[in-house]
């Protein structure tokens, strides 16, 4: 595993000379006898760096004069919420801002970063009954090697409460993601089309440190005299990229000539890495453009083009991409497909015919970065650079910086990319997941072949989920900007 989590582009400009270096406004500074020192960051890295910051009154550039005046007024104004979570949330983000977060400490949103966390292992929807408040959870698939895998919980359960309550929308996120590590999921069956609460228990605990290797599966199919691959990809984590590369690798060696990526579960990740995933799907010529970065107006005029756009990968740490060379691609997602995941999708399509099954996904075409504390660093978060860090201040933020656009300079998919083949999943079938009968990959294995058979796919109970496990994860629904390249000035 690699030791370094992630390395941003913006911060490799900074490796250059001191004359090359982004330049930072000259801001007030509040005064030094009052707690606002977290706010202080917070309102500096977001005026400097946040895609919307023209868009927030409070985070203009003349905002705050350079005077007595305007250091009080500062300091008032960073005083105004005593939670540096308030702060954040009530007077620095755009109304329209869904995606940016904030955490207490670096080293937890780091860590998740590189697919560590502390989880139970057990990844679940969670869907709200017809004409009610209340919700029942299904579980989509287990993490191995995790507190889960040791129970006999498995892939299409079902579950109405936690501890002995009832969920609902208003308790959820407490009972589930609360403070308690331990906690017991009441268990349910899905009898004559109706969940119905049974008497079985499952007693889950969190654990510190799970790593999820995201390859969930990878495995191939000839059917139909065609040769199909077939990859669940459940996140991209830039600490997998030997992994991914690996399957892709072993499908290649199998001979396919047909690829299915499993993107239903997936809600982002690092841009790196689903650069890689497309130089190892589609061509390595590193003259096509996989994106082109669009930041906010101050920071746009800085960057040069080489610094904004990224253009498709032949190497993988250090190993040359043996790429599919495929023309067509296979994707299934789900409204919890997000941000990379719809990346992946977009910037591939300029080159190839990518076929899209299920659910509209998420719709972020925004992408983050990490800021802490450095100043000196402009606020980006770099490993080397952790000693740097204020030490009386350990929190991050994750801010949306930008937007990524296409070859064909397409970026407009805030709703949400719609598949060409529309196929929910079904609770009462969903299947199990890699096997060729499971709805969705079944679809997939039915276009490529064109053996339509006698199958039914009707959807009789549908799942449209108001949540997942995911979704409350630190890792939800990222784009993180860690693509490395070249910078020629």
């Amino acid at each position: 595993m690699k030791k370094i989590l992630i390395i941003f582009v913006a911060a490799i400009a900074f490796s250059c000379s001191k004359d090359d270096d982004l330049s930072l406004p000259n801001t007030v500074d509040p005064d030094g006898s009052a707690n606002v020192e977290v706010q202080d960051f917070m309102w500096k890295a977001m005026n400097f760096w946040y895609f919307w910051q023209s868009n927030v009154d409070d985070l203009a550039d003349d905002r705050f004069e350079n005077t007595e005046e305007g250091r009080a007024a500062y300091t008032a104004f960073l005083d105004s919420e005593d939670d540096p979570a308030a702060f954040f949330e009530n007077k620095l983000q755009y109304i329209q801002d869904r995606f940016s977060f904030f955490n207490e400490d670096y080293r937890e949103l780091t860590n998740s970063l590189a697919g560590i966390s502390k989880s139970n292992g057990l990844e679940y929807g969670l869907v709200r009954f017809q004409d009610s408040e209340e919700l029942f959870g299904f579980v989509r698939y287990i993490v191995p090697n995790s507190n889960a895998a040791t129970t006999e919980i498995q892939r299409g359960d079902f579950f109405t409460g936690v501890d002995g309550q009832t969920l609902n929308l208003s308790n959820y996120v407490e009972l589930l993601f609360g403070e308690n590590d331990t906690y017991t999921l009441n268990m349910a069956d899905f009898t004559n089309g109706t969940i119905v609460p049974n008497e079985e228990e499952v007693v889950l605990t969190k654990e510190e440190g799970l790593a999820e290797n995201p390859v969930f599966i990878s495995k191939s199919f000839t059917i139909g005299g065609e040769n199909i691959g077939y990859i669940m990809y459940n996140q991209f984590t830039n600490e997998y990229d030997d992994q991914l590369y690996a399957a892709v690798e072993a499908l290649k060696s199998a001979g396919i000539t047909n690829l299915v990526m499993d993107l239903r579960y997936n809600p982002g990740g690092s841009v790196n890495t689903t650069r890689l995933l497309a130089s190892m799907i589609y061509g390595t010529n590193t003259s096509d453009l996989f994106l082109k970065k669009r930041y906010n107006d101050k920071l746009q005029d800085q960057f040069n083009d080489s610094q904004l756009e990224v253009y498709f990968a032949d190497k993988v740490n250090g190993k040359t991409i043996n790429s599919l060379g495929l023309t067509k691609l296979y994707v299934l997602t789900s409204s919890s497909s997000a941000s990379a995941s719809e990346l992946l999708i977009n910037s591939l399509e300029p080159y190839m015919d990518v076929i899209q099954i299920g659910n509209v996904t998420r719709g972020k075409n925004e992408f983050s970065t990490t800021l802490v504390d450095d100043r000196e660093n402009s606020y980006l978060y770099t490993p080397s650079r952790v000693n740097d860090i204020n030490p009386n201040n350990q929190w991050a933020i994750q801010p949306l910086i930008g937007r990524n656009e296409n070859a064909d300079g397409f970026f407009d998919f805030t709703s949400g990319l719609q598949p060409d083949h529309e196929l929910l999943e079904d609770y009462s079938n969903l299947g199990i997941l890699g096997e060729e009968n499971e709805p969705l990959l079944a679809k997939a294995i039915e276009l490529i072949t064109g053996q339509t058979g006698k199958r039914d796919y009707n959807v009789q109970y549908p799942i449209n989920t108001v949540s997942s496990s995911k979704e409350h994860s630190l890792m939800s629904d990222k784009m993180v900007d860690d693509t490395v390249y070249d910078l020629k000035f």
